[in-house]
């Protein structure tokens, strides 16, 4: 009997389906045909080549900003937070799968005893005592014959997935952001230096245009126009000094520290690093399609597609395997202990929400096309990205050559001037100009190095560069970890590791 029993429930398996659309990624049909050369930029490049997509901060061969981007990966709360919905999500997962059990188990046990005490006065004082004893099992398992959890595990894990693609695209974001927070604190220095500089130049003017004035060789117009222009740079010194220090505390807040004086950050360099973005291997299609935020609006769009499939068993029966065990027994040696045992099926079907189920369906569709169109939109912001970033690159780099050439001219410029203020060949005004112009290139050609970089940082940002993968110990730090595990047992979720490629990957025990 148990064998016919064994049988028809290997063929009520076998007979399971599942539900629902299987999702598949679509491509944006205008991407196959968006073949760019990224303004000379995209082409053929060995291994070593691209291999700082990775590790692009390391092109600028700056210790400091390597030490800066390591301690930013560890220590930044953002990223940790992102770590913590990673696990959230795999703790989820984990609740998913356990469908696949016996969804119902209860046991249950209970004991009760008493004892009273009879004295009618004439007979001697008696006790009574009693005590009974239950304990029994109950367990449900409702058969995934439509599809339901296994639907809810391919959410599940979409959704995992997700949270990993969400977490590697805010390292790209943050580590971006560390880099520009600072190049730009680095051009403030530099800014900071010029205009010292130019304030000593002019500052030797005005004590030589004071001792003329003294002597009654120069006119007081020339005394307070030299004033004026000296004293006009000085008054821009304090206002960089404050964006600078806002420019640190940014910093600061991103390497998980509190404001105040980073010590590798106290002296300004010699110079900006000139570099330029490696040749870039590959096709715009995959450079796009590759970005951990395109990745993670397509699980999105994932987790989406396996809600309808849930929504949809909804519709048919649901057939489920009941059984209990129990035994009783009690004090009395007149009675018996006793046992019992029952199995059977058992079938629900909300036949009568016809019209709430269907409409519950249109809603998950709806949801999913949503989620598919969020999916293509973040491949056009992606590919708007890397073609903006590609073309600042190549003016930004364009400019430099000019404004190199520019301010040379200006320091020309400066020196012919003084020397035919001091020969009695220009008036005074042809130097105050020259002063003028020379500080106003130097600072331009400062300000498009800073633009330059920034724009090859940006280039590594739109194209996905710079996150590694990580496990969740890697995430989340230790002293949170610590914290996390004397409140609840995580077992070795932790320990969990996330797939590297995340094109058409699955978590660990999930199933496609």
């Amino acid at each position: 009997m148990s064998q016919r029993i064994f049988a028809s429930l290997l063929l009520v398996l076998a007979g399971c389906t599942t539900l629902g659309p299987d999702y598949r990624e679509p491509t944006p049909e205008w991407l196959a045909a968006w073949q760019p050369d990224l303004y000379g930029q995209l082409g053929a490049a060995t291994e070593e080549e691209d291999a700082p997509l990775q590790l692009w901060w390391q092109r600028f061969e700056d210790p400091v900003l390597d030490a800066l981007m390591e301690e930013v990966l560890s220590e930044n709360l953002s990223l940790q937070i992102a770590g913590l919905r990673v696990l959230e999500a795999r703790a989820r997962l984990g609740g998913a799968e356990a469908l696949r059990l016996p969804q119902l188990q209860e046991l249950s046990a209970s004991a009760a005893y008493s004892r009273s005490r009879q004295n009618d006065g004439l007979l001697p004082a008696s006790d009574n005592s009693f005590g009974s004893y239950s304990a029994g099992l109950t367990a449900g398992w409702e058969l995934d014959f439509w599809g339901r959890f296994q639907r809810g595990i391919e959410a599940a894990d979409a959704a995992f997935l997700s949270s990993v693609a969400n977490q590697q695209d805010l390292q790209v974001l943050i580590l971006a952001q560390t880099a520009d927070l600072y190049f730009a604190l680095r051009t403030t220095q530099l800014r900071v230096v010029i205009a010292r500089e130019n304030a000593a130049i002019q500052q030797r003017s005005l004590e030589i245009t004071q001792k003329l004035f003294d002597s009654g060789q120069q006119s007081e117009l020339d005394l307070q126009q030299a004033r004026t222009q000296y004293l006009a740079t000085l008054a821009s010194i304090p206002d960089l000094e404050r964006t600078q220090i806002q420019l640190r505390n940014a910093l600061a807040t991103l390497l998980g520290r509190p404001p105040g004086p980073i010590s590798a950050l106290a002296t300004a360099p010699e110079k900006l690093p000139v570099v330029a973005p490696a040749s870039l291997a590959g096709i715009p299609t995959q450079l796009v399609l590759r970005r951990p935020d395109v990745r993670a609006a397509a699980w999105q769009a994932g987790a989406q597609s396996a809600q309808i499939g849930i929504a949809t068993a909804d519709l048919y029966p649901a057939l489920s395997l009941f059984g209990s065990v129990g035994w009783t027994g009690d004090s009395l040696d007149e009675t018996r202990d006793g046992s019992a045992f029952a199995v059977g099926p058992s079938l629900s079907w909300n036949i009568f929400d016809y019209g709430r189920i269907r409409a519950n369906i249109r809603v998950q569709d709806a949801r999913l096309q949503q989620a598919l169109i969020a999916f293509d939109g973040s491949v056009l912001e992606a590919a708007r990205e890397i073609d903006d970033a590609a073309i600042a690159v190549v003016k930004t780099a364009e400019a430099s050559v000019i404004y190199a050439d520019s301010r040379a001219a200006a320091e020309r410029s400066l020196a012919l001037a003084n020397r035919r203020y001091r020969e009695g060949y220009a008036d005074f005004q042809r130097v105050l100009d020259a002063q003028r112009a020379l500080f106003s290139q130097a600072e331009r050609e400062l300000l498009n190095e800073g633009a330059h970089l920034s724009a090859v940082v940006s280039l590594y940002k739109a194209l996905g560069g710079g996150w590694r993968s990580q496990s969740l110990d890697e995430m989340i730090p230790a002293e949170v970890r610590e914290t996390m595990v004397e409140r609840v047992d995580w077992g070795e979720t932790f320990a969990t590791p996330t797939p590297e490629d995340l094109s058409n990957a699955r978590s660990q025990g999930s199933r496609p």
